[in-house]
């Protein structure tokens, strides 16, 4: 008998300017928890946000430790969007994220997979927020 194998991706990475900048970005801007903090040592820090109350993927906040890494700041999808914010109530988080300034660069709109708008982050990575159509 094969056992199937049981994985998920527990984090994604995301390389930033700033450790304390992107956790108050993400915190207050977009709701997130903090999930993790810890030091590392030699400036380097293990720092996790997720969405709030989330069992799903979190975000890896690292911050950019030479200028390889930090020509990639708000480019590592090469112009795309990167991420993929998944809601429930897409009017609700919008709504909300644009009381707290983020900075959506179009208007909402209605795809045939669901509702979606395009913000950026701090640094400029572009998101989706998305609430996926129910059928």
């Amino acid at each position: 008998m094969t056992q199937q194998v049981q994985q998920q991706i527990g984090n994604v990475a995301l390389v930033v300017e700033n450790y304390d900048d992107a956790i108050a970005f993400y915190t207050d801007k977009l709701g997130f928890e903090l999930i993790e903090d810890t030091d590392l040592g030699n400036g380097k820090r293990w720092v996790q946000v997720a969405p709030a109350h989330s069992t799903g993927t979190r975000l890896l906040l690292a911050q950019a430790s030479n200028a390889e890494q930090a020509r990639c700041i708000g480019q590592q999808a090469g112009g795309r969007v990167f991420l993929f914010l998944e809601t429930d109530d897409f009017w609700r988080d919008y709504t909300a994220m644009k009381s707290r300034g983020v900075e959506f660069i179009e208007a909402p709109r209605a795809e045939a997979y669901g509702t979606v708008v395009v913000f950026k982050d701090l640094y400029g990575t572009k998101w989706d927020l998305l609430q996926r159509r129910s059928d």
